[in-house]
């Protein structure tokens, strides 16, 4: 399902985080951006890791970078928060959920209010009382 303006920017402020990895340390790291060396194995390419939950903040670091000739790549990933299943479910539009879900809850309550005005009609009562009555035999 496509997204919506507003499911984007869910993702943007409640979802993404930007990864950022290096080669070494910028001699200057915006706040809100945190460090993490990255273990040694075989093969690894990067040292560091910088990971920015502000676009505003990864593109300040990103900037440092090129501006002192250093090699480094991006990555947008999803948290490991408990709402992120919820705020952007996988291929699914959460304002069309909610959306769904509302108009089901308005459909529910004026089938309800239908219902109870019907039954409030005494011959509609008698009716199915009467009926009742002939299925039980």
């Amino acid at each position: 399902m496509q997204l919506t303006r507003f499911d984007r920017w869910l993702r943007t402020r409640f979802v993404n985080e930007i990864h950022i990895y290096t080669l070494r340390e910028p001699p200057e790291t915006p706040a809100h951006v945190s460090c993490q060396e990255l273990p040694e194995s075989p093969g690894r390419h990067y040292r560091f890791r910088y990971v920015s939950r502000n676009p505003k903040k990864a593109e300040q670091l990103i900037q440092t970078l090129k501006d002192n000739s250093q090699m480094f790549t991006t990555r947008v990933v999803d948290r490991n928060d408990w709402y992120v299943s919820y705020i952007a479910p996988k291929g699914k539009s959460f304002t069309w959920r909610v959306i769904w879900i509302c108009l089901s809850l308005v459909t529910g309550v004026e089938l309800m209010a239908a219902a109870k005005t019907l039954w409030a009609n005494p011959e509609v009562q008698k009716n199915v009382y009467e009926s009742i009555k002939i299925l039980k035999g």
